[in-house]
């Protein structure tokens, strides 16, 4: 049988454990943990997704603000806005949220923002540390939000000794998920692939892998026969299909219908992987918090 890991359950008990850092915090040093996040624009799913972070955030004791930004809005205007962000004390964390407007440059906004307050954990620097740190500790570092989710619910699942060893195969090579996943897996011991869509006979590579990360963004794209029997699937892809009433449904990476009862774990799509998205975001803001105030 294959056991669903439930990604409802793991998110909030990272949100429990945040929770209590959070109020350690404010008891400590007289203010809650702040995370202010940037929104250019009207994009309804980035709207969506960033209220979903309020409510949270609020729920997990830590502060913040939501600054709306005209899609109008110039390079400089906006690399401005995140000047005063870096230079206010009151500010952990810092998140502007993407896609942006096709005038503005993402990955300069990222550059932008302090190391320290990155909870995105996208800053060159931030990722540099990821990829040449000798011991990864996900209580101390800013590291990508979905790859760090994944981990962890790896860790509650196999342990860190069901890691060790084994194979794992990435699927993707995004600098969001796909290579922060590979260095996080390597970190843990593990023998790690990065495959892709390019990859020759990639049902073959999949085929060899103990530990199976999907996030190449294809709905469905690996398939029950592609999967090692008892292997465990991070599935990390969300993707909208088509459906007759014309709503559509939300799928992963992964034909999930078909690896049942070959996997021994997997994560729903949805309720797996984007639960714990959100929920390490504000892990990594009081990770910011007391890394500041440690100086």
């Amino acid at each position: 049988m294959t056991e669903l890991i439930d990604g409802n359950v793991h998110a909030a008990n990272v949100r429990a454990r945040t929770k209590v850092r959070a109020e350690a915090f404010a008891a400590a040093h007289g203010r809650k943990p702040r995370l202010d996040v940037v929104i250019v624009g009207n994009n309804p799913a980035s709207r969506a997704y960033v209220n979903t972070k309020a409510k949270m955030a609020h729920e997990t004791a830590i502060d913040g603000r939501l600054i709306e930004l005209p899609e109008t809005i110039s390079k400089e205007e906006l690399l401005g806005v995140i000047a005063d962000l870096n230079a206010d004390a009151g500010v952990d964390g810092i998140l502007v949220q993407l896609p942006l407007p096709d005038h503005l440059d993402g990955q300069m906004m990222i550059d932008a923002i302090h190391p320290a307050k990155d909870v995105d954990g996208f800053h060159p620097m931030n990722v540099g540390k990821l990829f040449t740190a000798s011991r990864i500790d996900p209580e101390a570092m800013l590291i990508p939000c979905t790859p760090l989710g994944s981990l962890l619910m790896l860790l509650d699942t196999v342990g860190k000794e069901g890691l060790s060893g084994k194979k794992a195969v990435v699927v993707g090579r995004s600098n969001i998920v796909g290579k922060p996943m590979g260095a996080l897996l390597l970190a843990y011991d593990c023998t790690v692939t990065t495959a892709h869509s390019r990859t020759k006979d990639l049902p073959a590579v999949c085929r060899e892998a103990d530990i199976l990360v999907a996030a190449v963004g294809r709905p469905e794209m690996v398939k029950g026969d592609w999967i090692k029997d008892g292997a465990v699937v991070i599935d990390v892809g969300i993707n909208r299909v088509p459906t007759e009433d014309g709503k559509g449904r939300i799928v992963g990476d992964v034909a999930t219908k078909e690896a049942m009862g070959k996997a021994s774990h997997i994560t729903p799509v949805p309720g797996g992987v984007g639960k714990m998205t959100v929920a390490c975001l504000l892990h990594n803001t009081i990770v910011a918090a007391e890394a500041r105030v440690k100086g």
